[in-house]
């Protein structure tokens, strides 16, 4: 067995039965640091560890849905590369903390889990195929459907209970400005809005995060921080609550754009930053709509507006000569 590290992680080669656990377990870490876009084993681990700062049953959550996805990837033998890079494992282990999350624990809702973070690496596979002729990134979209289709799901189950934190099913409400947005309010926002992209509201978590981010990418880890400053002034601006905006609510979706339209899918220049602030900016407005679009049948938006605007912004790309894709 050959063992190496790397900035990026571990290389392990052999055969054996060591080299092969070792290796799987590099691509479990990678499936973590690649929620947010990470191909790197010290990001993932780092992630991994702030998820069990917060919560341990969300740690195991996180882990054990990255190697039930990345499991599933590869007894179906999906492309080898793709499954040692982590994106077949990131899904999974969204779904599996988002459905932890959204349901009591149980030994039924932890099954319940571990099929959705299965389901979760079919519908990549899905995705994948279906978008390589757009060209477009599946980003988080197959764990959100996932999530959603095993939510809806619940309500015709009557043996798996959901938690508070699932929104209650009605009409959309006015909302009031509430509460004074101070500068404790700032900073508690712009690290829950970096840990809440994993639903960890903690800022020892986000700090966490964002090391790891600095670890793996410092163009990721500035756009990280930009992102959740973008979501917090937005929502302020507009009239959010101070509570939702310290939770850190309106900004994940907003650090997922930043990072992925400012550090990953175009080419760096001025225009393209300008364009990539306009499109974090614009997520937290869709955060806002797609919220209460949910409303009425109870469901939460995760990251759909994440996906939503990415998905816009890369599309429109081809036809802004000032914006360029990266291959």
């Amino acid at each position: 067995m050959q063992f190496k590290i790397t900035h990026d992680g571990f290389r392990i080669e052999g055969e054996t039965f060591p080299s092969k656990t070792l290796s799987f377990l590099d691509s479990i870490f990678r499936g973590i640091g690649q929620v947010l876009f990470q191909n790197n084993s010290f990001a993932g681990i780092l992630f991994l560890c702030g998820i069990f700062y917060n919560s341990v049953s969300f740690g195991f959550a996180a882990f054990f849905g990255a190697v039930v996805s990345t499991l599933t990837a590869s007894l179906l033998r999906a492309d080898i590369a793709q499954i040692k890079s982590g994106l077949f494992g990131f899904n999974g282990t969204l779904s599996a903390i988002g459905l932890l999350f959204f349901l009591h624990p149980s030994p039924l809702s932890i099954g319940y889990l571990v099929i959705a973070a299965a389901v979760s690496s079919i519908l990549m596979a899905a995705t994948l195929r279906l978008f390589e002729s757009l060209k477009l990134p599946t980003l988080t979209a197959p764990f959100v459907f996932t999530t959603l289709c095993f939510l809806l799901a619940c309500a015709r189950f009557g043996r798996l209970e959901t938690t508070q934190f699932l929104p209650n099913a009605g009409l959309p409400q006015t909302a009031h400005v509430e509460g004074i947005v101070s500068a404790t309010t700032f900073f508690e926002g712009l690290l829950k809005g970096v840990s809440q992209v994993f639903f960890q509201e903690n800022m020892v978590t986000g700090a966490l995060f964002l090391i790891g981010l600095l670890i793996g990418s410092r163009r990721c880890f500035t756009m990280a921080i930009v992102g959740s400053i973008m979501g917090i002034a937005c929502a302020w601006l507009l009239g959010a609550s101070e509570p939702a905006i310290r939770s850190g609510a309106f900004g994940f979706n907003s650090v997922l754009t930043a990072i992925a339209l400012g550090s990953i899918f175009l080419k760096p220049n001025k225009t393209a930053f300008i364009y990539a602030i306009l499109g974090t900016a614009l997520t937290s407005v869709a955060f806002a709509a797609l919220s209460g679009a949910f409303e009425p049948i109870g469901m939460p938006a995760m990251t759909l507006p994440f996906v939503v605007v990415t998905w816009l912004f890369i599309l429109a790309s081809s036809n802004f000569p000032a914006i360029k894709i990266n291959n």
